[in-house]
């Protein structure tokens, strides 16, 4: 929307000095001060902008016209009551308002009807003529009805006017705040774009039309009327298509010297009606993966409406874990198309070129592909399903006893069959309990770990399998206290061959808890000094918990 800041800055001039040259009455300027103000127009902050068409303003006003300056939403977050007369009404006060503009913070909420009606008991609207300008860039947050409040001044007001300027509101929203100003008599600039601005102008500065003079002059004749914009590009899926105004995008480019892209113009989106310099450009129209580019010479009085064929068609892929299943909202989607890929999740639509698609479905462990032959403009929506099952893995110290309840607890999920060098091939790795696997139909084991404790589980899973799978540690807790010890070790209580004790595991301080498979146990308490090692025999028993000190 170029040139939308200048037309915003205008719009506030015009209305505000009309409103000052109609008549001598004193007028309050409300402001909005909310958080949206920060928002940009054109790169600008519409709150700069506001400022500026402020100073612009006052500049023009008589000094002896009485102006006050009211604000809301610049002093707290999310209040409805942040309202605020910062500048009375009186003559001379155009730099007190434009420093009060110039400080003050935009961050609140915003509640116009309360402003506007504040405004016009300050200006004792039911005693003397009143006039209220209120500049916003959005709607009634705190739930006032301003329509209302419209019918409300005028009929109990002496001659009340209240004036609205909207900022980049769209029409839906500016008939919203508009009845405020109709209400009332007032006039309602909706500042969203230059030919809407223009049309506005036109009303707020018409006045009757002077005295025929004696003997007018003929009217010239009309010049012919010039194309509001220069540049009306369409984009069509397939040669023959209807237009795309909707989910499409427009990129715009100088050409470089080379006839390749240089600085960007623009990024637009949907329908395009834009005015370009004259000059060379590149300009690429997109929808999703499909692009089609062009290089466009603008010449100076000329109109440009150039067609963009995407050549591309839409693909829906529906994933599926099994045959019957509901689409699978974990499945991962990649789209191989001629020339690049993409890639969605869960229910998955693409608009790409056309030609052969290699589409790879992929949940859990479990992958499908389908290749699928799309042509220009077609839409393909296919169901792909992986055919896995699924299983929720959990530990407990002993078949039907307590839950291992930890986020510490590992499983890994590996396929039962082993490789000629005896290992398994890994297939899924997850911690913690409830542990969730999509897996292809085979038979797997279930490595399950837990500090000390490590046990095999092997199970099998079918398409569309729903399984819960215990494991059953077989192994209680083992919590440990060894005072003034450097480090605490656990071993096998029996010795090989050579008299010597597998160790366990070791942890460095004087206490540690640990889970171990039920049997019998030496506990080692390690000191810094050599020598003054102590141990302790225990035994553990699966689904019960074992303190000891050793001292």
């Amino acid at each position: 929307m170029a040139g939308l800041a200048r037309s915003v800055t205008a719009a506030i001039l015009l209305l505000l000095t009309t409103t000052f040259g109609f008549a001598a009455n004193k007028v309050i300027i409300i402001l909005d001060a909310s958080g949206s103000m920060w928002a940009q127009i054109d790169g600008k902050p519409k709150l700069e902008i506001a400022r500026e068409s402020l100073r612009t303003v006052l500049q023009s006003v008589p000094a002896d016209d009485e102006i006050g300056f009211m604000a809301y939403g610049h002093r707290q977050k999310g209040s409805c009551e942040d309202i605020e007369l910062i500048v009375p009404p009186q003559a001379g006060s155009a730099s007190a308002i434009s420093a009060a503009a110039d400080s003050m913070k935009f961050l609140g909420k915003t509640p116009l009807t309360a402003a506007v009606k504040q405004a016009a008991d300050a200006l004792k609207y039911t005693e003397d003529k009143a006039t209220v300008v209120l500049i916003t860039d959005g709607l009634e947050t705190c739930g006032g009805d301003p329509c209302a409040l419209g019918k409300e001044l005028k009929e109990t007001g002496i001659d009340f006017t209240a004036d609205v300027v909207g900022f980049g509101l769209t029409a839906d929203e500016g008939r919203q705040i508009a009845c405020l100003a109709e209400n009332t008599g007032g006039k309602y600039i909706q500042a969203s774009d230059e030919k809407a601005l223009q049309q506005a102008l036109v009303e707020i500065v018409a006045a009757p039309a002077p005295a025929p003079e004696p003997a007018p002059a003929p009217a010239p004749a009309p010049e012919p009327a010039k194309p509001e914009f220069n540049f009306m590009p369409s984009v069509v899926m397939a040669e023959g298509g209807d237009p795309i105004t909707d989910g499409n995008a427009w990129e715009i480019y100088k050409a470089a010297a080379d006839g390749t892209r240089g600085d960007q113009v623009m990024t637009e989106y949907g329908e395009l009606k834009t005015n370009l310099e004259p000059g060379d450009y590149v300009v690429v129209g997109r929808d999703d993966e499909a692009r089609s580019e062009q290089k466009i010479k603008v010449e100076a009085g000329q109109t440009y409406s150039p067609l963009f064929t995407l050549n591309a068609g839409t693909l829906v892929i529906h994933p599926h874990a099994s045959q019957g299943s509901e689409i699978s909202g974990e499945a991962r989607v990649d789209f191989n198309y001629p020339g690049g890929n993409t890639t969605h999740y869960g229910d998955a639509k693409a608009t790409v070129p056309a030609g052969e698609q290699k589409v790879t479905v992929q949940i859990g462990a479990g992958t499908a592909t389908e290749t699928v032959q799309l042509a220009a403009g077609q839409t393909v929506e296919k169901d792909v399903v992986v055919g896995v099952g699924h299983a929720v893995l959990n530990a407990y110290y002993t078949a039907g006893g307590d839950q291992a309840d930890n986020s510490g607890i590992g499983f890994e999920i590996v396929k039962a069959k082993k490789q000629i060098d005896g290992s398994r091939e890994s297939v899924e790795h997850s911690y913690g309990p409830d542990s969730k696997f999509w897996l292809p139909p085979d038979d797997y084991v279930a490595i399950t770990t837990l500090d000390l404790a490590v046990v095999e589980q092997p199970f099998s899973i079918k398409a569309g399998d729903n399984q819960d799978v215990k494991v059953a540690l077989d192994a209680g807790v083992l919590a440990m206290s060894a005072p003034g010890a450097y480090s605490i070790e656990v071993f096998s209580s029996k010795k090989d061959i050579e008299g010597k004790r597998k160790s366990l595991g070791l942890s460095y301080g004087d206490s540690w808890q640990q889970t171990i498979p039920a049997g019998d146990y030496v506990v080692v308490r390690h000191m810094s000094d050599q020598g003054q090692d102590k141990e302790m025999p225990v035994t553990i028993k699966a689904g019960e918990r074992t303190e000891i000190t050793v001292q």
